[in-house]
């Protein structure tokens, strides 16, 4: 029976492939607070900028391709069985070919309707007011915003404990309740935190291995070590 490892990546291993960060140091995102562009009351305000934040986020996702870090992830499964836990809400895991992936914050590449949570659609071209599911109500981004419930968090928690290796990648770990998932892991369990700027330190968790680099470089190399040993 193959072990498990999970996966837990943020906007760090994004970012190699040229996609902007969710928000700039000072929190805005051209001159807006993002609680204004990501969050039910900005929506309910400003509808019309809400989707148009979307689609340019949308737009910029459709020119890139994943890079090495997504793609050695990939080798992993050629021993383990690896899943995926994202806060990210674009598909380079799944373009670079992992078969496992949970999105914790949504799917840039899906919008819902506004009404009934469970009609999901496949989206790749601009949403605009006006744009309604099949019984009529307008539709808005398969995103979860500030302040709405992360509904994948408990199925989330229940992989993290399964697993026999845990991988961060390019995650402040600060973002909560995403951060909390490397808490239940069982004790004893090897973690490895790969960030060019490590916002944690070795003492911090037990059985932790920091690497200091870019998802590019640092996944590629764990990834080899990982292959080449008898675990």
């Amino acid at each position: 029976m193959k072990k498990q490892i999970v996966v837990l990546t943020g906007a760090g291993i994004s970012a190699e492939s040229g996609l902007k960060t969710f928000r700039d140091a000072n929190g805005l995102w051209e001159g807006h607070d993002v609680m204004e562009v990501a969050s039910p009351q900005g929506f309910s305000k400003n509808p019309a900028l809400v989707l148009e934040f979307y689609n340019q986020r949308r737009r910029q996702l459709l020119t890139v391709v994943p890079n090495l870090g997504h793609r050695a992830l990939v080798d992993l499964e050629s021993r383990f069985h690896v899943q995926v836990i994202t806060q990210n809400v674009d598909n380079l895991h799944e373009q670079a070919g992992s078969t496992h992936v949970m999105h914790l914050h949504g799917e840039l590449l899906k919008v819902r309707s506004t009404v009934d949570e469970q009609l999901i659609l496949h989206w790749e071209k601009d949403l605009n007011l006006g744009d309604l599911d099949k019984n009529g109500h307008q539709l808005r981004p398969h995103i979860v915003w500030f302040g709405e419930m992360v509904p994948l968090l408990e199925p989330a928690a229940a992989l993290t404990e399964q697993a026999d290796i845990l991988i961060i990648i390019g995650t402040s770990m600060q973002v909560y309740p995403a951060a909390s998932l490397v808490n239940f892991v069982r004790l004893g369990t090897p973690i490895y935190f790969i960030d060019p700027r490590p916002s944690i330190g070795k003492n911090d968790f037990e059985n932790l291995t920091i690497i200091p680099e870019s998802a590019s470089t640092g996944v590629p190399n764990l990834v080899a070590a990982l292959l080449g040993t008898s675990f």
